[in-house]
């Protein structure tokens, strides 16, 4: 099984946190669009044969697409892959693009799954991020998206914001149960280079929250979670039974997956192949039919690496039995002695066949990652 992500570059405005690849000229997202679509086509050889269960629109802000453009790509991507009955198809969004009509519409397509960035549901806290919704916005997107029938949705929240506290955080869990929410990916504010915040930071205009305040609020949203049955199933994400993003979870389980549009990744267990960061650059190369994407060959090392980096995060942890048939016998006892001061301190368990972060080892995972992963020969 595999899934396909569509990168849409284009926002309104920044968020003052984001450091991602996104332009704010959205004047090209027809000829974009075009250049999506082209790419499917010339890529449709890339997942070899494997069929897809996920098809993930990102961004950016796909809510910027039109339905008829959705259709389109949607269309194209159902035309030269192989896609399971029942797929999971989410659209990420922003809670002003989400009105009771464009929602409607997009009913009518096959998107059943939708991710809202809302990131707080404080005004002030908007206000200060440069999102460009209010909080009743917010709240509106959901219900609206409720009213027409989506029962799948998932929400962004930020936590660990400047002048931020364990109460102001708590109101914002409190409604996510309110609205009956599925899906929670959290996650704390960092100060990317290059970002608005860290330049304020850097300016002394800004103030990071303590760390024992950043820990506080993460304690809050495990115990939040253990209490109104969301599993805390990735270090940053939380779901109902059920509802766990099928899309990330192919990431963190090491499947394949095709990056399509500008600055998009892709991965087929032995190579890396990404786009280029530059619209007009991707748009010309395709029309030139000649998509021209970095590619890296992933050595041993390199997959031993991504094995542990994106296991151990999940609430699977590292399936011991699985990295010996990968990588050997001797390389599974050099990470059990490298684990073992971890497991001693209960920062990591051994469970089964399984090797788990303990709800203490989550606040060293880095640390941890640090002393299993293998630099060189």
């Amino acid at each position: 099984m595999s899934g396909i992500y569509i990168h849409v570059p284009f926002c309104k405005q920044r968020c003052y946190y984001c450091d991602f690849f996104t332009s704010t000229q959205i004047n090209q997202k027809p000829e974009l669009v075009l250049a999506l679509i082209q790419e499917i086509e010339l890529r449709k050889d890339w997942l070899a044969g494997e069929k897809v269960k996920t098809i993930y629109f990102g961004g950016g802000t796909p809510s910027l697409l039109s339905v008829d453009e959705i259709n389109s790509i949607l269309t194209v991507i159902f035309q030269y892959f192989e896609v399971i009955q029942n797929p999971e198809i989410t659209l990420e969004a922003n809670p002003d693009d989400l009105s009771l009509k464009y929602i409607t519409e997009l009913k009518s397509t096959r998107v059943n799954r939708l991710s809202i960035g809302i990131q707080s549901f404080i005004d002030a806290d908007l206000v200060m991020m440069n999102r460009r919704h209010t909080a009743q916005q917010a709240i509106d997107s959901v219900i609206n998206a409720q009213n027409c029938g989506f029962n799948n949705i998932s929400t962004d929240l930020i936590y660990g914001l400047p002048g931020s506290n364990e109460k102001n955080w708590l109101l914002n869990l409190e409604k996510m149960v309110s609205l009956k929410i599925q899906h929670l990916s959290a996650y704390h504010l960092t100060y990317e280079k290059g970002t608005v915040f860290d330049d304020r930071r850097k300016k002394q205009k800004l103030f990071p929250v303590s760390e024992e305040e950043s820990i506080s609020q993460f304690n809050r949203l495990m115990d939040w979670a253990a209490q109104h049955g969301f599993e805390h199933y990735e270090i940053s994400n939380f779901a109902t039974e059920g509802f766990y993003s099928k899309h990330n979870t192919n990431y963190w389980k090491q499947e394949k997956y095709l990056g399509i549009g500008p600055a998009a990744h892709s991965y087929n267990i032995h190579s890396r192949a990404w786009n280029p960061s530059n619209i007009s650059q991707y748009i010309n190369a395709i029309k030139k039919l000649r998509p021209e994407f970095e590619t890296e060959t992933l050595t041993l090392i390199d997959k031993h690496n991504e094995f542990l980096i994106t296991s151990l995060r999940t609430q699977w942890g590292i399936d011991l039995i699985a990295f010996e048939n990968q990588f050997g016998k001797e390389w599974k006892e050099r990470l059990m002695q490298q684990a073992k001061t971890y497991i001693e301190n209960q920062k990591l368990n051994r469970k089964n066949q399984s090797l788990l972060l303990t709800k203490e080892g989550i606040f060293v995972c880095d640390a941890i990652l640090t002393e299993l992963i293998i630099e060189s020969e």
